[in-house]
């Protein structure tokens, strides 16, 4: 309780302290970037501090914390100075959007915490190596961060999130076992009130008054800001709480609906649940059948695994589609998870910019301008090098929507010319440059899995998969489209739409084809041997896998049933007079709400992250989209929900008679069903709310009261004098590594399977599996000593998991070497220091 509130205040006083300098940097959000201070806060006052310790200007230490907090202050310090009148202005004018951030920061961040505290576990999936990475960040003296599970190397990971929750960690006096879970809770908080304020923003251009484009009477305002600041908190609803179906199938297979006897063999079968083809559910259920709560063992899981992808030997392969409430649920602190808030701050980013907040000028050489002010094109190198440090992926589609937004408000000014293009790569080219720059040490020791683009030809989406991740998003915003349809009289931009829509699928599918023959021609050995593991020739390959696209073709069809009038809505161009087109006159935007505008952008562009792989996919250690779809469609969740809750806001404010009374009958009926898997998942994962042995944060309690004697080597090594421990290796997901993870000790080696990915090969590892299973096995000590001197071993440890796994010859150290720790089978062995 007194880490909770300790965290909950740093955030909070850390919110406050950089307000002055985010109310300078967002001039045109109606919130002055109030709901996104914290987050924005957190980013620079990170960046700050692990440049100055990766530059050797300040340590690892409080003292470096403190140091880059007090340049933090700073900064806000002079835009106070600067902009005091203003700021005092804001909040005595905003009183009620200040309480009701404050109040739902403090609930979500309370919310969750107390869900952790009922399952605080960190053990299964990749919370070992978040874990790891926390405690190791903590244990480090300089940046880059040793890497706790490959001695004497540093970090290859997109570790950035990981030095916040240290940063944080330190400061607040806990270790990463309980920093683990409050950072969780604190990513779940960030994300509701960032949400929260970008359709705050969005839905507050509503109250402007009207222009004698649009009302030639008026100046008429709309609702209320008390109304469209509670109309905001669907944002957070529909990003954070709202799932996918997979719930409701889990519901009705386990109730038996669909399900039928065969009298004769007394089997039950089902035509439909064979046709959903989804693993578990196309099995019968547990006989008799019977209403919630769900039991089915791990049923949770599944609604993170709802596409299902074949090869052409019908073999089936596990595609990841995460979406929010899952990961959290799960307790997952991956990268992915992190970069929510931060995500969110860079699609407010690009509204800030869109609306025209950053307008003035940067030089660049040759003489060419930017319409944009200096302060603004920093901070979003800052934020978009940011992302990229803390989930590489994420940068593609922040730096599109920022890029894109740009030049939409360009267009806007000044109408579509080909001096669009040229703003894109005026703008796009340096900011990504400056970006890579202001991070440069991050990348000069990163190395990565990936390698290319590949075709996909052979797992396109089903569309009832495709209606199951995505229906709870995909049935408001279709509803909005059509909303959007009925008003518009504008033939030619529909050719547009269709013409844009269909080509860039068009582009994906030749691209793709493309790829398929290069690959061919440059890596022959390697497309001969795919196929003659599908058992095909090149033809028979491209044949089969166009019959199966086209069998599949409900997917695509839904996508660009969203995506052309997208498209058509906003690319809508006035109707031109012959004079006008003959002198060649720009062409025109319709004189659309900008907010609908910035709405239609994000609508299409996570439209695109979600078809893209069906038709192509990033090169990785899987071989197959399996990473690309968990990326992507990640990416698309954060950008559909905000595109959900304001066509929920503006249908419920808008809609009339019938249409009205239609629209709130299916949205409940859609936000009811995107509540069952919170409300039973949470059921399931917390005991009802009743843990057996309590409430806690710290994972570290359960290992005391599981394994005490483990506890106590733990305890011991994390006041210990640091050095390279040797421990059991297994494989990965696992209990191995488990002792390096608790401390933020460097181990020999940990999970090889991930070492392989973070660095693309097993190189780096070389023998160290081989031969730490001979330092504890073999008899001979000068065998040992020589594994020991090679990977400078400080601590031999041997636990109850050493001695299960192999048959350790325990006599050589007892007779060569010291033991500092024993406790029941649990010993721990230093080896002497040399001088």
């Amino acid at each position: 309780m007194t880490a909770f509130i300790t965290w909950y205040f740093i955030l909070t006083l850390l919110g406050w302290l950089t307000f002055p300098l985010v109310h300078f940097l967002f001039p045109a959000l109606k919130d002055r970037g109030y709901t996104l201070s914290r987050a924005a806060g957190l980013l620079i006052w990170g960046y700050v501090f692990w440049l100055l310790a990766s530059l050797g200007v300040a340590q690892n230490d409080m003292g470096g914390i403190l140091l880059a907090l007090v340049l933090l202050g700073g900064l806000s310090a002079w835009a106070f100075v600067n902009r005091k009148s203003e700021i005092v202005n804001f909040f005595r004018t905003h009183r009620s959007l200040i309480i009701t951030t404050e109040i739902l920061f403090f609930i979500a961040f309370a919310f969750l915490a107390f869900v952790r505290s009922a399952n605080p576990e960190l053990t299964g999936t990749e919370r070992p190596m978040e874990l790891a990475f926390i405690n190791a960040i903590l244990r480090s003296p300089v940046f880059p961060p040793q890497d706790p599970w490959l001695s004497d190397y540093a970090i290859s990971y997109y570790y950035f999130g990981y030095v916040m929750t240290a940063m944080l960690a330190r400061v607040s006096g806990i270790y990463g076992s309980m920093a683990h879970n409050l950072m969780t809770s604190l990513v779940f908080a960030l994300g509701a009130v960032g949400s929260y304020g970008i359709l705050y923003n969005l839905l507050s251009k509503e109250q402007e008054p009207k222009t004698e484009d649009n009302d030639s009477n008026a100046e008429t305002l709309r609702p209320s800001s008390s109304v469209y600041g509670f109309l905001a908190l669907l944002a957070p609803l529909f990003l954070l709480l709202i799932s996918n179906f997979g719930a409701l199938l889990e519901i009705m297979h386990q109730g038996g609906l669909f399900w039928k006897k065969d009298f004769i063999n007394g089997e039950y079968t089902s035509g439909f649940w064979k046709w959903m083809d989804m693993k578990e559910l196309s099995q019968t259920p547990i006989l008799p059948f019977h209403g919630p709560p769900l039991d089915r063992y791990l049923w949770w899981w599944r609604s993170s695994r709802v596409l299902q992808d074949y090869d052409m030997l019908n073999r089936p392969l596990e595609v990841i589609d995460e979406f929010p409430f899952f990961s959290f649920l799960l307790g997952d602190l991956h990268p992915h998870v992190l970069a929510i808030p931060f995500g969110l701050l860079a699609i407010a980013a690009a509204l800030n910019l869109f609306l025209g907040g950053w307008r003035g000028e940067v030089k660049l050489p040759l003489g060419a301008r930017l319409r944009i002010s200096a302060s603004g094109f920093l901070f979003m190198a800052l934020l978009l090098g940011g992302l990229a440090f803390l989930n590489t992926w994420d940068i593609l589609i922040a730096a599109a929507l920022i890029v894109a937004s740009y030049v939409l408000w360009r267009a806007n000014e000044d109408g579509w010319r080909w001096e669009r293009l040229e703003d894109a790569l005026l703008f796009g080219l340096p900011l990504g440059i400056l970006a890579i720059l202001m991070y440069l040490p991050f990348y000069v020791g990163f190395s990565s899995q990936a390698g290319g683009v590949l075709p996909n030809f052979m797992y396109p989406t089903r569309g009832i998969h495709l209606w199951v991740m995505w229906g709870t998003l995909l049935i408001p915003i279709l509803a909005y489209v059509i909303y959007l349809w009925r008003g518009e009289k504008l033939p030619s931009n529909w050719k547009l739409g269709f013409s844009l829509g269909l080509g860039f699928v068009l582009f994906l599918l030749i691209f793709s084809w493309l790829l398929g023959v290069a690959g061919s021609i440059l890596e022959k050995d390697f497309v001969d041997g795919f196929l003659a593991s599908q058992g095909m020739t090149a033809g028979q390959f491209f044949s089969a896998t166009l019959l199966r696209r086209l069998s599949y073709i409900g997917g695509l069809i839904t996508m660009l049933a969203v995506f052309i009038p997208s498209l058509a809505f906003l690319f809508a161009r006035e109707e031109q007079s012959q004079l006008e087109t003959e002198i060649s006159e720009p062409l025109k935007v319709v004189n659309r709400k900008s907010e609908i505008q910035f709405v239609l952008l994000i609508l299409i562009l996570g439209a695109i992250l979600i078809i893209v792989p069906d038709f192509v996919y990033l090169r990785d250690k899987f071989g197959y989209r399996i990473n690309t779809v968990f990326k992507f469609y990640y990416q698309a969740w954060m950008l559909w929900s905000l595109v959900a809750a304001f066509a929920v806001s503006q249908l419920l404010q808008n809609l009339r008679g019938l249409a009205n009374v239609a629209f709130r009958v299916v949205i409940g009926v859609v936000i009811f069903t995107g509540l069952l898997y919170p409300v039973f998942g949470l059921i399931t994962k917390t005991n009802s709310f009743n843990p057996p042995y309590g409430f806690s944060l710290d994972d570290f309690d359960r290992i005391i009261r599981e394994n005490p004697e483990e506890a106590a080597a733990i305890t011991f090594l994390r006041a210990a004098p640091d050095g390279v421990i040797v421990e059991a290796i297994g494989d990965g997901y696992s209990a191995f590594a488990r002792i390096s993870a608790q401390t933020g000790m460097q181990t020999v080696l940990g999970w090889p399977g991930h070492e392989d990915q973070w660095r693309g090969s097993y190189a780096p590892q070389g023998t160290r599996r081989d031969d730490i299973n001979r330092l504890y096995t073999t008899v001979r000590w000068e065998e040992a000593a020589l594994i020991i001197e090679q990977y400078d071993i400080r601590y031999v440890y041997v636990g109850v998991l050493e001695r299960a796994s192999m048959n350790v010859n325990e006599e050589k150290f007892i007779a060569h070497l010291k033991p500092i720790f024993q406790q029941g089978s649990t010993v721990i062995y230093e080896v002497p220091v040399q001088e």
